[in-house]
């Protein structure tokens, strides 16, 4: 999720009649979950013309008196969903998010219908484990890509790893692994393949520690009892606070993993667009 960003200065909003702008469209909240007094998700109604490939992100929002107040937001749902997951914090003072944390069942939001991001599978050169380093609200892209059968299909093994700062923040990461676990079709692939490493920093938890640490001394390895990382078969995809970011990327890049795109699959991915802004 990119820093706040508007386009037009929030006023009173304004009623759903309004024509929106080329690629805009209306969609209404159907349910609202707070996890933390910093943290909830939503969903909302999913246009059938709408897709998206898992691990990208779109602009969402709310209508104002000028123009609409967008932010991006990866979508946590899954591709196949009939509607629309998104996974936010809370501002207090943010131009967006201190007006999208009251949103009610029944409200309308905007989304973009041009969906982006560089956290797709198609980025990475094959091989046989992925691993999701996320931090905060950075694992919602990847709520979306193990939500996805093709992301089993290409590794024999996923490690997906969530660091926040308190244990309640990792709330919504849990639920969505043990969801997964459940799946009336995913979850036998999800249990044998599927491995979940949760960390804090800053309150007493079984696991502790950044990211780039625990990958560093090989603790983090050594509590999921796998082969250490750094493997010629391993592949990352990284999204959240720009200081984890920068230090796994330095960790990688000194083990020479080169970063992917688009035109060059590479070793690891990072999205650019949420260190960026």
């Amino acid at each position: 999720m990119l820093d706040e960003a508007t386009l037009g200065e929030p006023s009173t909003p304004v009623a759903a009649e309004r024509p929106l702008g080329s690629g805009l469209r209306r969609e209404t909240v159907l349910s609202i979950t707070h996890y933390t007094d910093k943290l909830f998700s939503f969903r909302t109604t999913r246009a059938p013309s709408f897709r998206f490939q898992s691990g990208q992100f779109a602009m969402i929002g709310l209508e104002t008196e000028t123009r609409p107040l967008l932010r991006a937001y990866s979508m946590t749902s899954a591709v196949y969903d009939d509607h629309l997951e998104f996974f936010s914090i809370k501002v207090p003072n943010g131009p967006l998010t201190s007006r999208l944390q009251h949103i009610q069942v029944g409200d309308t939001i905007i989304v973009n219908g041009k969906p982006t991001g560089t956290l797709l599978l198609s980025n990475l050169r094959p091989g046989k484990r992925l691993w999701l380093f996320a931090t905060g609200t950075g694992f919602a892209p990847f709520a979306s890509i193990l939500r996805d059968p093709e992301t089993y299909d290409a590794f024999d093994q996923v490690i997906a790893v969530e660091g926040c700062r308190e244990v309640d923040e990792l709330q919504f990461a849990t639920d969505v692994v043990t969801d997964l676990r459940r799946h009336e079709y995913l979850g036998e692939t999800a249990t044998e393949k599927l491995l979940y490493y949760a960390t804090v920093t800053r309150e007493p938890f079984h696991h502790q520690g950044r990211i780039p640490d625990l990958i560093a001394t090989g603790k983090l390895t050594c509590d999921l009892g796998i082969a250490p990382f750094g493997g010629e078969e391993d592949r990352v995809m990284m999204c959240g606070n720009p200081n984890m970011l920068a230090d796994m990327k330095a960790l990688l890049q000194a083990r020479g993993f080169t970063e992917g795109s688009s035109g060059a699959p590479g070793e690891f991915v990072i999205e650019k667009a949420f260190v960026e802004k």
